[in-house]
């Protein structure tokens, strides 16, 4: 007969509860409080011992809600402790999500941190868990820096978008018609900031324009001239800013961009030290071409250990790459939605890498353009999503049999 114990923790920034159950579900002793430090965390451990050894051989299952941070230094101090090593018991970190909805079942249970450990420790008991969770250390650094320039471009992005709305006072058609590729690029920089009204640009000479854009562009514009005459054909289309608003206007756009500079050089730092910690671990996802260093480590710091899975299925549904099926008798919806439930800088990570191998890489980029010819609309999100979805394949084989990618064989 199988004698398990199942331990639900609720984790809090400052303080944590425990609660013990049972094969039958049945509470051994109180909910245990202790605090969220090392002291704490001695507390429970030997409480932990004391209701274990009594009991041995006995199995134990460790769960807690996935909180950030919060979490973090007690997995390390449990996965660790010496006192532990005999029991060997496994670590479960568990989407809130999920807690949340086995709760349902309990439609009398009141909102309290007692209570949550409970359910935590109850689920364990029912089973249906992700992977255990293990600490490796050699991985964490690496994941504390890639999660970090993840954060930067999300950063970067928002900080775009409230340039972008300060534009459209400026030059109201700037953003949708200008001559230039990259607005954010050193010669539209300059226009946007260099001039304080549409009205400048549209009555400056044509030559000088164009002398001024080549000069800022470092004269790599072909023809610099059209691009003058286009972009003052938009700005005589553009909205005229009331004068009491043009300096305050400028101000904003000017510190704007120079937050948009600041954190870009923070991701150009932070890629160096990126590659440097990417080196001493093995693999071989650098052999598939168009990865690079940097989303090559985003995608291993996340995965860590490959054993933990057991197909590159169940690494998509870590990742949140899976569809859930909508189907009811007879219907079965022709759209189905991503189910985004999973690691999402794995995701992030894993999509960044997809839209680098659609340029650089024949193959992934012969998959791209067959997904997206194969439907009418959101062709370029669902091909992306499927090449990533593929690309998971890819990379499990390789993390599992740590070999060089070779291109499949053509008939």
């Amino acid at each position: 007969m199988s004698n398990n114990l199942f331990v639900g923790i609720d984790i809090g920034s400052s303080k944590n509860v425990s609660v013990f159950l049972d094969d039958a579900g049945q509470r051994i002793g109180k909910a245990l409080s202790f605090a969220n430090n090392y002291e704490g965390a001695e507390s429970f451990m030997a409480s932990l011992v004391q209701i274990a050894k009594p009991r041995l051989p006995i199995t134990i299952s460790i769960g807690f809600e996935a909180t950030g941070i919060y979490d973090w230094q007690l997995k390390s101090f449990l996965f660790s402790h010496p006192l532990l090593t005999e029991f060997n018991p496994k670590l479960y970190q568990i989407n809130p999500k999920q807690i949340r909805n086995f709760k349902k079942i309990y439609p009398d249970l009141s909102k309290t941190d007692n209570i949550d450990a409970f359910v935590i420790a109850d689920n364990l008991r029912f089973g249906r868990l992700p992977q255990p969770v293990t600490v490796d250390y050699s991985y964490f650094a690496l994941q504390r820096l890639t999660r970090h320039r993840f954060h930067l471009m999300e950063s970067i992005t928002a900080e775009k978008t409230r340039f972008l709305t300060n534009l459209f006072f400026k030059f109201s058609n700037y953003s949708k018609d200008a001559p230039f590729s990259n607005i954010f690029g050193k010669a539209s920089s300059a226009v946007i900031l260099e001039f304080c009204s549409p009205e400048q640009i549209a009555s400056m000479p044509v030559e000088d324009l164009a002398a001024f854009i080549a000069e800022k562009g470092k004269n790599r514009f072909s023809a610099p001239i059209n691009i003058a005459q286009e972009l003052q054909a938009i700005i005589k289309l553009s909205y005229r800013l009331p004068d009491p608003l043009k300096e305050s206007v400028n101000f904003i756009l000017a510190s704007s961009l120079g937050t948009i500079r600041m954190l870009e050089s923070q991701v150009k730092a932070i890629d160096k030290t990126i590659e440097r910690e990417l080196k001493p671990i093995k693999h071989t996802l650098l052999s598939v071409d168009g990865l690079g260093p940097v989303l090559v480590a985003g995608i291993i710091a996340e995965i860590g250990d490959i054993s933990r899975f057991h197909d590159h299925a169940a690494l998509a549904k870590f990742a949140g790459l899976w569809w859930k099926q909508h189907q009811s008798g007879n219907f079965e919806a022709e759209e189905t939605r991503l189910a985004k439930s999973g690691n999402k800088y794995l995701r992030y990570y894993l999509v960044e890498a997809a839209n680098c191998l659609k340029i650089h890489n024949t193959i992934f980029k012969a998959y791209y353009a067959k997904k997206y010819a194969e439907v009418p609309k959101h062709q370029h999100k669902r091909a992306l999503v499927l090449l990533a979805r593929k690309l998971v394949r890819v990379i499990f084989s390789l993390l599992r049999s740590k070999k060089i990618y070779e291109l499949p064989k053509t008939n």
